[in-house]
């Protein structure tokens, strides 16, 4: 234990004379924890040099040597820009050596030598890099002595690490560490297995505790209690300033350069409304919260400054002026589907369709023209399709059924088919030219529904037909 207390105190020492000045609260931290010694990356082996050093590095249960106690200090203290300088001492004992023989790795009991390390190293935090206040990666490069049974050696060290803070000054430590024996890497003496310069890692887990804040601003107020440590400010206000001197300080006060009242968190109201001025459309007019503090004449929750008719009521939508009608038809054109021509409102202001314009658009329907057998229409039927469709776009909120009817020539089957192709084809003419595919259907009777004799060519031309009806809406 001697050696353990030698290397106790000079880490002590080494940390008192790095101690500098700098900037930050908490500048000093102190961490404490078991560590675990792993040989195995100085063993050797004829695989390469990555797995000579690196190979198997969770193997606990056969190469870790683990000491059950609390069994390295570390003190670091912050240097800035996200660096730190620590030492480090560590306390083990070997009891897991490993080696290279005749092919195989080997573990072996060297005979209970104890370890001592005593460490230096900067490293840097990745905390403020990934804006985290939790997790603080870090790597770290340095140095130290590491005393093995009777012999002893520098290392180099190159070390990864992370913390997870529990608060601003508590939090739990794990870092690893690799070891290069005598600066070089290290070996064993030759021909034998005693231990000469083994590299190895070291591994740690432990709490760590911040500490040693100060007056960045010189206030008289510690940093660690002051709202606003880069500022001087007034013990009443916890460090912080009052520019204005409305007794709102700085950090609280919405307006910290013009002097205003609590009530609007320190800015002023010049016209009394209960709203900030630089919150206030109609700041020199009192007015309404709901209008952003401007005033409203005619009360119709349009404020005068949008109001295109300040005094008389209208809605919103339409820039606080009344709805117009212009067909006179009682229906208020944003709810008139047919605002320019008249129309009941049990038909959204539209005119319904009539006994009459159903009677036309079958006079027009009887006069269509397919090609025999097909649903492909003949030349003369299109100027007959677009007099359907002009006639459908005076009625935009009614919706209609085409109907496809054929002769009795053929089989039942084909000219059921050949009725609906033909009145599909005549709605999809429709929806071509500006009629709403949701307006209309379509369906098929076949020879089902004749309204001519099928003796005589005249009769099968009348029967040959398309029909158009009104859907009636529930």
């Amino acid at each position: 234990m001697k050696h353990l207390n030698k290397l106790l105190v000079t880490v002590l020492m080494v940390s008192g004379l790095t101690s500098q000045a700098q900037d930050g609260n908490n500048p000093w931290a102190v961490s404490f924890g078991v560590n675990a010694v792993d040989t195995r990356v100085s063993a050797g082996g004829s695989k390469g040099f990555i797995d000579n050093h690196f190979s198997q590095p969770f193997n606990v249960k056969e190469n870790w040597n683990i000491l059950p106690s609390i069994s390295y200090i570390n003190v670091s203290r912050y240097v800035g820009n996200n660096f730190s300088f620590g030492v480090q001492g560590s306390v083990n004992k070997i009891e897991k050596f490993v080696e290279y023989t005749g092919g195989n790795y080997v573990t072996s009991n060297p005979g209970d030598l104890m370890y001592y390390g005593i460490d230096g190293a900067v490293k840097y935090s990745f905390m403020n890099l990934i804006k985290s206040k939790v997790i603080d990666p870090n790597l770290s490069l340095g140095g130290g002595y590491t005393f093995l049974g009777d012999s002893s050696y520098g290392t180099l060290n190159l070390g990864a690490g992370i913390n997870f803070w529990f608060s601003d000054v508590v939090g739990l430590a794990l870092g690893t560490t690799y070891k290069g024996g005598d600066l070089l890497g290290g070996d064993r003496v030759d021909g034998s297995n005693t231990p000469d310069a083994p590299g190895h890692f070291l591994h740690t887990v432990g709490l760590t505790f911040k500490f040693g804040g100060k007056d960045t601003d010189g206030d008289g107020i510690y940093d660690k209690y002051d709202a606003c440590p880069d500022v001087k400010g007034l013990k009443q206000f916890n460090g912080c300033p009052d520019t204005d001197g409305d007794g709102i300080p700085d950090k609280d006060d919405a307006c910290p350069e013009v002097a205003g009242i609590a009530a609007l968190n320190g800015c002023p109201d010049a016209d009394g409304d209960g709203i900030t001025d630089a919150e206030d459309a109609c700041p020199k007019e009192a007015g309404s919260k709901a209008l952003k503090g401007c005033p409203d004449a005619d009360g119709d929750g349009v404020a005068d400054k949008d109001d295109k008719c300040p005094k008389v009521k209208g809605p919103k939508e339409n820039g606080g002026c009344p709805w117009p009608d212009s067909d006179n038809d009682g229906v208020l054109d944003k709810d008139d589907d047919c605002p320019k021509v008249a129309g009941p409102k049990s038909n959204r202001g539209c005119p319904e369709v009539t006994t009459e314009v159903i009677k036309q658009l079958n006079e027009y329907g009887k006069t269509i023209l397919f090609d025999s057998g097909k649903s492909s229409f003949k030349s003369q039927s299109y100027s007959i399709l677009q007099s359907i469709a002009n006639i459908l776009k005076e009625y935009p909120n009614s919706n209609f059924m085409i109907e496809g009817h054929t002769d009795s020539d053929g089989s039942n089957e084909l000219n059921q088919t050949l009725s609906e192709n033909r009145a599909a084809a005549v709605k999809n003419y429709l929806i071509e030219n500006g009629i709403s595919a949701e307006r209309l259907k379509s369906t098929g009777f076949g020879e089902t529904k004749p309204i001519d004799t099928n003796k005589t060519a005249k009769g099968k031309a009348n029967n040959r037909r398309v029909e158009v009806s009104l859907i009636k809406s529930n």
